[in-house]
């Protein structure tokens, strides 16, 4: 197959893009390198199968030419980042949305399959643990910026899905649950890589909040192999999915962990959320997805733990 990825030179996008190689697709990639890196794809450039481009998903000419190459549309590209997010609210929410926009008319002139990335930012709020796809959206006030990214994603899905109701487009949502290995950067407040790198240092490990907040964290491997799975399963056309780890630990275990996997001296510091980002950012305790519905379909377990999940980023920044 021919299969396009947006968002290529990603964090995830290239590990799909490295996968989907090592399975003799032939991968496309657009990126505009606003937070993905050429450095996430360098050791990819010299197999002929890996062809990429770099350029914004607006261009509508040059991802017209694109997609009718393809067979199959991998959309990642995103504005990412609760840092980004909530200092970017206009890009975040062009990006999101319009970027979306773009993919799905033009792979509806050619009925061309996408798999849509979501979040489980769409879950806001709720305290409906573990999270379920036809859960409810408990969203704060338009006046918190952070609450931008959920609604401009939940709207990509809407999108999505009126394209494969009302014009038989084949599309495939879902909703990924923080996910972490190596090529993160904590450039835009993910938390795991920005710990080893202070923990690495012996720089304090900054905890935004007290610290009780929990997450639930999945390694990019098991991401890829969730994403290529629903990709290629027919009863996955017009269906959302979690894609996720359903175990969770809070953000001070994880500090308290990485700073003993690392044998740091660094102190742990804590950070009101009004200093870290803005007066009255809201945040949700837990985010723990239900992955019942894709262990399903295509027989989804994660396979990399919390302390795997730790010591591939600590293996990767040992290497820098």
């Amino acid at each position: 197959m021919k299969i396009l990825i947006t968002g290529g030179a990603g964090f995830i996008g290239s590990h799909l893009a490295e996968a989907l190689l090592a399975c003799d697709e032939e991968v496309f990639i657009i990126d505009d390198l606003s937070t993905g890196s050429i450095d996430n794809i360098i050791h990819l450039k010299e197999n002929p199968l890996f062809h990429y481009t770099i350029d914004t998903i607006k261009n509508q000419s040059l991802m017209a030419e694109l997609v009718d190459r393809c067979d199959l549309l991998f959309h990642l590209a995103a504005a990412v980042g609760v840092k980004l997010i909530v200092e970017s609210p206009v890009n975040t929410i062009e990006t999101n949305i319009y970027g979306t926009e773009v993919v799905l008319q033009l792979a509806n002139k050619k009925k061309k399959k996408v798999v849509i990335t979501s979040t489980s930012e769409v879950y806001g709020k709720s305290d409906a643990i573990p999270f379920q796809e036809d859960a409810d959206m408990v969203l704060g006030p338009t006046t918190k910026g952070r609450w931008s990214y959920a609604c401009s994603k939940a709207i990509d899905e809407f999108l999505a899905l009126a394209y494969y109701k009302e014009k038989k487009l084949p599309v495939v949502i879902v909703r990924l649950f923080n996910t972490v290995g190596p090529r993160q950067t904590g450039r835009y407040g993910m938390v795991v890589p920005t710990f080893v790198q202070q923990a690495l240092l012996n720089h304090p490990i900054t905890i935004y909040g007290d610290g009780r907040q929990s997450r639930s964290f999945s390694h990019v491997s098991d991401v890829v192999r969730g994403l290529t799975g629903l990709s290629r399963h027919p009863d996955a056309v017009g269906q959302v999915f979690n894609i996720g780890n359903n175990k969770e630990i809070s953000i001070e275990a994880l500090a308290q962990l990485i700073k003993k996997k690392t044998g740091s001296s660094s102190e742990i510091v804590y950070i009101p959320y009004d200093q870290a980002y803005e007066e009255g950012f809201e945040d949700m305790q837990r985010r723990v997805p239900d992955i019942t519905k894709i262990g399903r379909l295509i027989g989804f377990e994660p396979e990399v733990g919390i302390n795997e999940i730790i010591d591939s980023v600590i293996d990767y920044y040992y290497k820098q």
